[in-house]
């Protein structure tokens, strides 16, 4: 599979809660990380999506936004991961910044230069990956 997006994440989905119009679906990944995505339900039917089935998870770069210091917020996105800077690519307006979470897996974020500097967002540096349900777009095999 060839895609755009800079996040393509493989796991199996553990958990399917179905709603009037939405489900909520739990994609356990290949470091023990999860993922929630929220689909519609004619999505969740067409695709067959199921507890056991493998899916992956699809999360355009600019999609993920970046913390280093939650200052003991609690936040309304679903996903909310940890990990550390791993790799910071500056471009003329925006950096890459990817984060490698405590299983191994990578996410890559594209932040502004500005915000970077503003959250000090360099190799070593300890970061929490924020990711809206809603902007996770599953996709399965066949």
């Amino acid at each position: 599979m060839k895609v755009s997006a800079r996040n393509v994440f493989k796991g199996t989905v553990s958990n399917v809660q179905a709603g009037a119009v939405n489900a909520e679906v739990t994609l356990k990944l290949s470091g023990g990380e999860q993922l929630v995505a929220v689909v519609t339900m004619a999505s969740l039917q067409s695709l067959g999506i199921a507890v056991g089935k493998d899916a992956v998870a699809l999360v355009k770069a600019p999609w993920v936004v970046l913390m280093t210091d939650s200052g003991g917020y609690r936040f309304s996105a679903r996903n909310c991961l940890e990990g550390k800077v791993v790799r910071v690519s500056e471009g003329a307006v925006n950096s890459e910044v990817v984060v490698q979470l405590a299983g191994g897996t990578e996410v890559f974020s594209i932040v502004t230069r500005e915000a970077v500097d503003e959250l000090g967002l360099k190799p070593g540096v300890s970061a929490t990956v924020v990711i809206k349900a809603s902007h996770i777009i599953l996709g399965v095999a066949g």
